[in-house]
């Protein structure tokens, strides 16, 4: 018989790479060994959870919440059983999703993990899964998530969508994940696919965005010394000016024009 040590590892290395069937496995085995094991419990709740098996999983989190009254993930998980529930909603076997473990890699420049605001209604939000591939929506002067079938799932903060909007408008391309989901807070993982030309040597998410759309302007003026040459690669003072001309005066600030007056926030 394996250790629980062995177990306990084996199970946190499946549930990481996201093998929920093994991770089911693994914590039952450990459960024989030991009935009130609570991180093997909240395991196996969350294992089964992410398959979309609603009884079980609200069979386990019912018991970590007799080990533990007082562990708000388990309420969170528990209201999120009884959304589902109520709407008789099952996830089906596409949202089962199996991909590579590698997809929440950090890439210094390329990707971004980011924590949603407005986020939408409970019943929208009880059906994501982690690894779902979600979509960017850019609005007037935000950046929404939604799902493939267009249900809102809430936006970006209003500094990263006013720089994605100007890098989008510049044909950026970008994949979207849900990292993290319950029913009052979701992340999701932005990883860039490709970048326009225009803005090809910039990041899409440099440490600190105000000072990577400066860098756009001061690479335009060491561009001019050989434009013609440079034309295509260079983003120039008047590309700049081209993609900023249908942005909002706030949106303009966040390249450097100068506004009049602050935007009002869209609610």
């Amino acid at each position: 018989m394996e250790s629980i040590e062995i177990l306990e590892q084996n199970a946190v290395d499946a549930a990481i790479n996201f093998y929920w069937e093994d991770a089911i496995d693994l914590n039952l085995k450990i459960l024989k060994q030991d009935k009130k094991n609570l991180p093997a419990i909240l395991r196996l709740a969350f294992a089964y959870l992410q398959l979309g098996k609603l009884p079980q999983a609200k069979k386990y989190y019912q018991k970590a919440l007799k080990l533990q009254p007082t562990n708000t993930v388990v309420k969170n998980n528990l209201e999120k059983i009884k959304v589902l529930q109520t709407r008789g909603t099952k996830k089906s076997k596409k949202n089962n999703i199996t991909f590579n473990p590698e997809l929440f890699l950090e890439i210094s420049g390329k990707t971004k993990s980011i924590t949603l605001v407005n986020i939408g209604q409970k019943n929208i939000l009880a059906q994501l899964s982690i690894g779902q591939e979600v979509l960017l929506k850019p609005k007037k002067r935000r950046v929404e998530i939604r799902t493939k079938d267009d249900e809102y799932i809430g936006r970006l903060p209003d500094d990263l969508s006013k720089r994605l909007m100007f890098f989008i408008k510049a044909k950026s391309v970008y994949l979207v994940y849900i990292k993290e989901a319950s029913l009052n807070h979701v992340v999701v993982f932005i990883k860039e696919e490709s970048k326009g030309k225009k803005i090809a040597r910039h990041l899409s998410f440099p440490a600190n965005s105000q000072a990577g759309v400066k860098n756009m302007e001061n690479e335009s003026e060491e561009s001019t010394a050989n434009e013609e040459d440079s034309e295509e690669e260079v983003t120039t003072e008047l590309d700049v000016e081209k993609l900023a001309e249908n942005l909002t005066t706030e949106d303009r600030e966040l390249v450097n024009y100068e506004a009049d007056e602050d935007a009002e926030s869209e609610e």
